[in-house]
């Protein structure tokens, strides 16, 4: 599934657009459940950083994160069984980080770790020692804001 914004999509549709096709995309196949489909995003002031395309790509989000705080967005979104009721949410998360020097930019990415995740980092993993300040759900950075899947889940009577 292509995941690329819409024309003029605000990031925090595009994200909730993102979780809500996700979850139809496999609802079909388990009619009879539950299904649950989410999407991260980082947003640094107008960029968008999904992602990194490679490793050049990352030390480029990288550097746009260096003292300064961004967004984590995740959309969430929950389809009843008979995939007639869907429940479309979001969390977001402030993340600051504190000065990160190229050397260090570098050799982070040169870990790999940054290459599979949005924003070209993971929060519970060396990214860790630059993250100075979080304001919001924790869970939400790495990925899954368990707190309001939890909500989510237990006001359909999913559990």
């Amino acid at each position: 599934m292509p995941e690329s914004p819409n024309r003029g999509e605000a990031p925090l549709a595009y994200t909730k657009r993102l979780a809500r096709d996700k979850a139809r995309a496999i609802q079909p196949q388990f009619p009879e459940c539950f299904v649950l489909g989410a999407d991260t995003i980082v947003v640094s002031d107008e960029h968008l950083l999904e992602k990194p395309q490679n490793a050049e790509d990352a030390v480029r989000m990288l550097r746009l994160l260096s003292d300064r705080t961004h967004q984590v967005l995740t959309g969430v979104c929950l389809i009843e069984p008979g995939g007639k009721v869907e429940d479309v949410r979001y969390e977001t998360t402030n993340v600051t980080f504190s000065p990160m020097s190229d050397a260090e930019i570098r050799s982070y990415v040169a870990t790999g770790e940054p290459m599979d995740k949005a924003g070209a980092y993971g929060i519970q993993g060396v990214a860790s020692r630059w993250a100075s300040k979080i304001e919001g759900c924790y869970f939400n950075i790495v990925g899954l804001p368990i707190p309001l899947v939890y909500r989510v889940l237990r006001e359909h009577g999913a559990i």
